[in-house]
């Protein structure tokens, strides 16, 4: 018999993690660990992190929601459960709770190791490129991270931007230029829904100048006619990233991308519901030749795993994903990732922290 419980965790910034949005510094994930009575000494975790003003089921009362959950579950009484059967266990209005069930499935049968899949990044034949992440800040305080990043031999940058006045960011952006041409260096913007449709274009039309491969929703979320107009006229080519949070029926999904026909999509299964929900988002773009990359979307090293791990099931070649977000924190579960020159890598005979 399957058995739920939950640990919760308190998860404190290096620093003011800081976006168009406000600044975090502390961001709590719950891990649920899935048991089964046959063999007690095996548990599979996931995590559960929504983020506060992001995430559709972010609220102070979500402890009381897993908690109520688990309660349920273990009422119920599962004697087995596949990945599909979890993933309709929850429903779509809890998206982190839906892929910390489903991550903990796949690590129970996995044998309880942190191993969800069998690809090239999982057994640690292979890394995967990631962007370096640039949060926002006062000038000296990004060109700090700027400096970091470059020196420590990422391929491809992601600042966050809409946060100081269009002058400075648009200097620093001059300065990465500087170092860095667009053929050693791809650069990623992610305005967090900063602009408004007025001012995109001639926010846009600034950017281009640096060879920007990408900007990530420059429009909040919501507003399709005026996100379809930028996509086809943009400078920049345009992801998608808020715009798909809380879109969870399949036919509003394609409606959207047959409405904005985007060039890219930004993919982050906590925040759009787990693997399946992710895969499904994939499926969707690679029939309409949209391109994506998989994010993480600040999980501790639990939840990055296991977004690193489905990642690995595709071929992304060199293509960077957003996959570093596990060394913002001083209190991160110890895990067996590391990242070297911009990719990051996973060590199956690695140690992991206990849990709980």
């Amino acid at each position: 018999m399957l058995t739920l419980t939950y640990q919760r965790r308190a998860l404190r910034f290096n620093f003011p993690a800081r976006t168009s949005r406000g600044a975090l510094t502390e961001h709590v994930a719950y891990y649920v660990g899935l048991r089964d009575t046959s063999r007690p000494t095996l548990t599979g975790w996931g995590e559960a992190a929504p983020l506060a003003g992001l995430s559709l089921d972010y609220s102070p009362g979500f402890e009381k929601t897993v908690a109520d959950f688990c309660r349920q579950f273990n009422q119920e009484g599962h004697a087995a459960l596949t990945v599909a059967e979890a993933a309709d266990l929850v429903p779509p209005t809890l998206p982190a709770l839906r892929f910390a069930l489903e991550t903990a499935v796949l690590d129970l049968d996995g044998g309880g190791q942190h191993q969800l899949y069998t690809n090239t990044f999982s057994q640690g034949r292979a890394g995967l490129p990631i962007n370096g992440l640039v949060w926002m800040g006062d000038a000296p305080f990004m060109r700090a991270q700027i400096r970091q990043k470059l020196a420590a031999g990422y391929a491809c940058l992601k600042v966050k931007i809409g946060s100081l006045d269009s002058a400075t960011e648009l200097a620093l952006l001059a300065e990465i230029r500087a170092e860095a041409d667009a053929s050693q260096l791809m650069l990623r913007v992610d305005a967090n829904g900063a602009f408004s449709p007025a001012e995109a274009p001639a926010r846009l039309a600034a950017l281009a100048r640096f060879n920007i491969h990408s900007i990530e929703q420059p429009i909040a979320a919501g507003q399709w006619p005026a996100l379809a107009v930028l996509c086809r006229t943009s400078p920049i080519p345009v992801a998608l990233d808020e715009e798909l949070i809380g879109l969870t029926d399949p036919a509003r999904q394609e409606a959207l991308l047959e409405e904005v026909r985007p060039p890219y999509l930004v993919l982050k299964p906590t925040l759009l519901g787990g693997h399946a929900a992710t895969r499904r988002w994939i499926a969707l773009a690679q029939a309409r030749g949209i391109g994506w990359w998989i994010t993480s979307a600040l999980e501790s090293n639990v939840g990055l795993n296991a977004v690193a791990q489905l990642t690995g099931e595709y071929a992304v070649g060199d293509f960077a994903q957003g996959l570093g977000t596990g060394q913002l924190y001083d209190n991160n579960l110890a895990a067996p990732l590391r990242i070297d020159a911009g990719t990051l890598h996973y060590d199956p005979a690695g140690t992991w922290e206990n849990v709980g």
